[in-house]
């Protein structure tokens, strides 16, 4: 048996990507739109799926016109059993989605694996709800399972492109046996959902290159003489998107 994690990670990503070929394209073009018509894209997951939003913000090689919607309070670092708590509260969403600065042209993506908690179901309706284009990345295995949210739907119901990360329910992709027990580990929500994201993000550049519309992308910040590139692209974005 096959136990090396590289390996599952690397026939994970193959089937994702003939899973998904359809709806990453409708999810590039989507993206392409938005950005086209001066809209940017808001990412949002709860627990370890934050670090979805966090892998394109900013970012040397990233594109410029993306906003991480973190609420500290469902990240790990405020309390991980606190943050488990508070995606499970239907009451919750309510905190923080009025005040976001969701415009009718932009897009949002929602990321949970599972996609059955309150929160991100919350969360994705609302965006519809303000006239947004939604999109959401989740394993549909959890599908066998109910949902959490009341009106009984899971994540992928609420989106106009929906993807499936293809994760088994567990997230964990190896099973090691020893005389007593199994035991399952590697979890690949996160490098799948990465690589996702960055293919949808990647075509939609491409699709911008070709309607010859000029790509705001981030330089990095070590390589000598980019600060003047990205301090325009911060000031031109900086009333949408929080750099500061």
């Amino acid at each position: 048996m096959d136990t090396s994690y590289l390996s599952a990670v690397q026939q994970l990503l193959t089937k994702v990507e003939q899973k998904n070929s359809m709806e990453i394209e409708q999810a590039s073009s989507l993206l392409a739109d938005c950005f086209g018509n001066e809209g940017i894209m808001h990412v949002f997951g709860c627990g370890h799926s934050h670090m979805i939003a966090e892998e394109v913000f900013y970012r040397a090689g990233g594109l410029v016109p993306i906003r991480p919607l973190f609420v500290e309070d469902l990240m790990l670092h405020k309390g991980a059993l606190r943050s488990s708590d508070l995606e499970k509260d239907p009451l919750f969403a309510k905190t923080f989605l009025p005040s976001q600065p969701f415009q009718p042209n932009d897009v949002l993506l929602v990321v949970s694996t599972s996609g059955r908690n309150p929160v991100p179901i919350d969360v994705a309706q609302y965006g519809k709800k303000m006239g947004l284009k939604v999109m959401t990345i989740s394993s549909h295995a959890y599908h066998s399972l109910s949902s959490r949210h009341s009106t009984g739907l899971h994540l992928a119901a609420t989106a106009d492109i929906t993807l499936d990360n293809l994760i088994p329910v567990g997230d964990a992709l190896i099973t090691l046996h020893n005389i007593n027990s199994t035991n399952s580990i590697g979890p690949g929500s996160t490098i799948i959902n990465a690589a996702i994201l960055n293919q949808i993000i990647v075509k939609s550049v491409e699709l911008l290159i070709k309607r010859g519309m000029e790509i705001p992308i981030f330089k990095s910040g070590n390589v000598d003489g980019t600060e003047e590139h990205n301090n325009e692209l911060i000031n031109k974005y900086g009333k949408r998107i929080e750099f500061f």
